[in-house]
């Protein structure tokens, strides 16, 4: 089964453009549930068993999951990747279970995506300046990325993804890979292309026009790991909320749009949501902030009903 298994995350990867850390995620899930299966059986799994496992053993496996403590999340994810493994072993195997059909993924509620204040934005220019005084260029990147995924909507590996190439004589619009490795276009503000070209402009390395956009300071190409530390510094700094992180600054930026009159479609686009029902959380942000507006504000709202 590993060579099988192995071959599926190279499928992944390869065929259907799944990110590393994706496949990663699959192949964790997948050799969990062969590990529970060899127990449940009582033997070694071979390929032609996958075929045979029942819903028993499949709600077996959930309720494994659950004794352990594992969230719902987590195993709505885990059924999700057993699921695409069984249908790539019927494509390419002639391996057929019915019997994964059968089981419902567990209920997961959707959070509300939380924004962050435009004025605690805003604070993060100044706290990077005080923080990374000492390196102009640090500082000039730090608040480039910032106002990047702020103010188009990226997603944090889809900033760092960016080459120098892909910013230079400042287009009107980027083309943004993002998951999936499907295409879509976002327009750039001028702060934006601003910010980008004075840290480029004291860059001390990465200039080649093929060279990744953001660097670290020996150089490399910038992780999403050293991305988040940048937020998690200023978060500390300026005493924000646990929930002020780089993916917030993509809420604030969808929030903003929401709220100036932007429709869903247009903004299911420009955030790459496969789902428009992804979008649509976007929605109750905005109805909760103005819910909570009238609850303070409305004249009748403050009567006593008593």
């Amino acid at each position: 089964m590993n060579e099988i298994v192995g071959e599926f995350i190279e499928y992944l990867v390869g065929t259907k453009n799944y990110s590393e850390h994706t496949a990663t995620a699959y192949e964790t899930d997948i050799r969990e549930f062969l590990q529970f299966y060899e127990r449940f059986v009582g033997g070694t799994v071979s390929i032609s068993d996958m075929a045979h496992a029942d819903t028993i053993c499949f709600r077996s496996y959930l309720a494994d999951r659950q004794r352990r403590g594992l969230a719902h999340k987590s195993t709505a994810r885990a059924l999700s990747s057993l699921r695409g493994f069984y249908k790539y072993l019927a494509k390419y195997h002639n391996i057929k279970n019915d019997a994964i059909g059968l089981i419902s993924s567990p209920k997961v509620p959707r959070k509300l995506s939380k924004a962050i204040e435009p004025a605690d934005v805003a604070n993060m220019k100044t706290a990077i300046m005080e923080t990374e005084g000492d390196d102009p260029w640090i500082a000039a990147r730090d608040w480039a990325l910032v106002t990047l995924i702020f103010g188009c909507g990226l997603r944090i590996s889809e900033a760092l993804g960016l080459k120098n190439s892909d910013v230079s004589g400042r287009p009107d619009v980027l083309r943004i890979v993002g998951k999936g490795n499907k295409e879509r276009i976002v327009p750039v503000l001028p702060a934006v292309y601003d910010a980008i070209e004075k840290y480029t402009a004291v860059r001390p390395f990465g200039n080649a026009p093929t060279d990744e956009l953001f660097r670290s300071v020996r150089g490399l190409p910038m992780s999403p790991r050293m991305a988040e530390k940048v937020i998690e510094k200023l978060r500390h700094y300026l005493q924000l909320p646990d929930y002020v992180t780089p993916h917030a600054l993509r809420h604030t930026f969808a929030t903003a749009l929401l709220a100036g009159g932007a429709d869903l479609r247009s903004l299911q686009e420009l955030l790459g949501h496969a789902s428009l029902s992804t979008t649509q959380l976007y929605t109750k942000v905005n109805m909760a902030e103005i819910s909570n507006i009238y609850m303070h504000a409305h004249p009748r709202a403050l009567e006593n009903d008593e």
